[in-house]
C-alpha cells in the first residue's frame, strides 16, 4: 500500500532511441522514416544536426539515397536544449560529432517527456568507439544497430574504412573517402595500409 502511494502514475517520461552503425548502413534513412511517421501522426517534431555537416545540404538531413527531412543545424549540443522545448519528438543526426554534453541533454529531454531519436556512427575510421555514442547507447531504452554490405566480401559490414591517408578524426565524405567493410575485410585492409606506410618510411 505504501508503494502505491509513492509512485507517481501521472508522471509522463519520454525515452531515447539510438540508431547506430557504419557508413552506408542506413542510419539516416531509418531516422527519417521514424520522424516522418511521427509527423504524419501530427506530433511536433524537431530535427537537429551538427552545423559542420554540409555534405548534401546546409539545412536538410539527407540520406545517401537522397531521402530528406528539414532540420536545424546547430554548432553545439547546448543549442538543442533551448530549441527542443515544447516538442513531442526530437531527432538528432550525426550525433558522434557533438560534444559529450549531448548525453545529458538527450536524457534531460527524455525525462521531460520527449521521445528522442539519435543516429550516429558507433565507431570511427580506426575502429574505436566514436565520441558520445557509447554513452548514448548505454542510457538509451532502444538501440538499433544497422549494417551495410561489405564491398569486398558481401558479408554484413560494421566498419567504416577510410580510403584516404587523412588522419583527422572528423572527415566528412562519401564513397570516394569511405568503404563499408566486414570485420575480416577491415582488418586485412588496415594491415595492408600499415604495411604500405612502413614501406614509405624505408
Amino acid at each position: 500500500m505504501f508503494l502505491e502511494n509513492t509512485v507517481n502514475h501521472k508522471e509522463q517520461f519520454g525515452w531515447i532511441e539510438v540508431i547506430c552503425g557504419s557508413m552506408f548502413s542506413g542510419k539516416t534513412e531509418e531516422l527519417i522514416r521514424r520522424l516522418k511517421r511521427a509527423q504524419f501522426a501530427k506530433q511536433k517534431v524537431e530535427i537537429f544536426k551538427p552545423s559542420i555537416d554540409t555534405r548534401y545540404d546546409d539545412e536538410m538531413v539527407v540520406s545517401h539515397n537522397k531521402n530528406e527531412i528539414r532540420s536545424t543545424p546547430v554548432p553545439a549540443a547546448a543549442n538543442i536544449r533551448i530549441l527542443a522545448q515544447g516538442c513531442d519528438v526530437v531527432g538528432i543526426d550525426e550525433a558522434q560529432f557533438f560534444d559529450d554534453e549531448i548525453v545529458s541533454i538527450c536524457n534531460d529531454l527524455a525525462n521531460s517527456g520527449i521521445r528522442v531519436i539519435v543516429a550516429g556512427l558507433d565507431m570511427d575510421f580506426k575502429g574505436n568507439p566514436f565520441g558520445p555514442m557509447p554513452a548514448l547507447m548505454a542510457t538509451a531504452e532502444y538501440v538499433t544497430k544497422v549494417h551495410a554490405v561489405c564491398t569486398r566480401t558481401g558479408n554484413l559490414a560494421n566498419y567504416s574504412f577510410r580510403k584516404t591517408q587523412n588522419e583527422n578524426l572528423v572527415l566528412l565524405g562519401e564513397t570516394e573517402e569511405y568503404e563499408p567493410l566486414s570485420r575480416a575485410a577491415y582488418y586485412n585492409a588496415m594491415k595492408k595500409l600499415e604495411e604500405e606506410k612502413q614501406q614509405k618510411r624505408k
